[in-house]
């Protein structure tokens, strides 16, 4: 049955531990399926598509399956992405502090140090990771799953990722409302085929909108790590978005702050810096929130222009802005296992409606 495919997490479902008490008394083979729910769609489907696989081994076999929930065996439901080890959201408080810039990085030079990594583009309004990883006008393939149709992430490097720009025209404007919003996040979620992971990255849009209360009532976010400048009107509007995930009703952990653009380097003058934003935005946010900060980037031509060729800097030559992103990635591994040490998983929202 290792061919038969689940299909919320794209795995097979003896990786996933859905096929339990299997025996085998001659003709007769007996297992209990376990799905996150029965009133899933893709039951039957599953159901047939097991029958079928012990029948192409054992041709005279009788198969009984037993379909249970994860309730129903006194299990924990895991959520949407179990094949997932941590999710990080990206965030801020306003725009144009190079968040998404951060996020392409980071999630790049994580990779680069070993570890499996998927990028979510969650910012819709805005999508520009397609532009940043040279996969302006691509287009994501459907697969079908037991009858659900589910959506193949496109790769950079070997990375997974998705975004509304691999969906919508380039020149599109994007107007959604609410509840539109939240689907296109659960439906980046909950029908895009995820390899195992040890890290999502998801870039948020900035402030406190639908798109990140729906990331936090879908998901159990690991940790949020928030991008500013040094400058003080981006560090007053990035302690707003950080409180948001500080809410006891939330309870997302911040791992840690970035400062993005703390100095101007120019490319001759390397060992120079040139303070345009001013100074210590990120270490006063970070005190604020109670966390550290993991890292700060400097202003250097070749982050933009990497960004714009789609040639991300932390998959370039040795450089000074290389190392910027590969420091935040270890500081961000150090905050991560910090976190499991010292806090319970994190909890998925729940909406109660009076």
């Amino acid at each position: 049955m290792e061919g038969v495919t689940d299909p919320q997490s794209g795995q097979n479902i003896i990786e996933r531990r859905m096929v339990r008490d299997l025996v085998v008394e001659g003709k007769d083979v007996r297992f209990t399926l376990v799905l996150p729910s029965l009133q899933v769609a893709y039951k039957s489907d599953l159901n047939f598509a097991c029958i079928a696989a012990v029948k192409q081994a054992y041709p005279e076999a009788e198969v009984h399956v037993h379909v249970v929930d994860r309730a129903g065996i006194g299990e924990k439901d895991e959520g949407p992405l179990p094949q997932v080890k941590n999710i990080i959201a990206v965030a801020s408080g306003k725009g144009g502090v190079g968040k998404s810039t951060v996020s392409v990085n980071l999630a790049l030079a994580l990779k680069e140090r070993g570890h499996k990594v998927g990028l979510i583009d969650a910012d819709l309004y805005g999508p520009s990771i397609p532009t940043m990883l040279g996969l302006h006008g691509k287009k994501p393939k459907v697969q079908e799953v037991h009858g659900q149709p589910r959506i193949i992430p496109l790769m950079y490097a070997d990375m997974p990722v998705m975004s509304i720009g691999f969906i919508i025209e380039p020149e599109q404007a994007v107007v959604l409302r609410g509840p539109r919003l939240a689907s296109i996040v659960q439906q980046f979620i909950r029908e895009v085929i995820w390899p195992p992971l040890d890290f999502m990255i998801i870039d948020l849009p900035p402030g406190t909108g639908d798109i990140q209360l729906t990331l936090v009532q879908t998901v159990p976010v690991t940790g949020a790590v928030m991008v500013t400048t040094p400058q003080e009107v981006a560090v007053a509007d990035a302690i707003k978005a950080g409180n948001m995930f500080r809410m006891s009703n939330v309870n997302v952990p911040v791992l840690g702050v970035v400062e993005n653009m703390s100095w101007f380097t120019p490319a001759e003058l390397p060992e120079n810096k040139y303070y345009l934003f001013g100074k210590g935005g990120g270490k006063k946010l970070a005190e604020m929130m109670e966390t550290e900060l993991l890292g700060q980037v400097p202003i250097v031509q070749s982050i933009r222009e990497g960004g714009d060729e789609g040639k991300p800097v932390a998959l370039g030559p040795d450089s000074v802005e290389r190392e910027a992103f590969f420091h935040l990635a270890k500081a961000l591994e150090k905050a991560t296992e910090k976190r499991w040490q010292n806090m319970p998983p994190t909890e998925t929202v729940k909406i109660i409606h009076q």
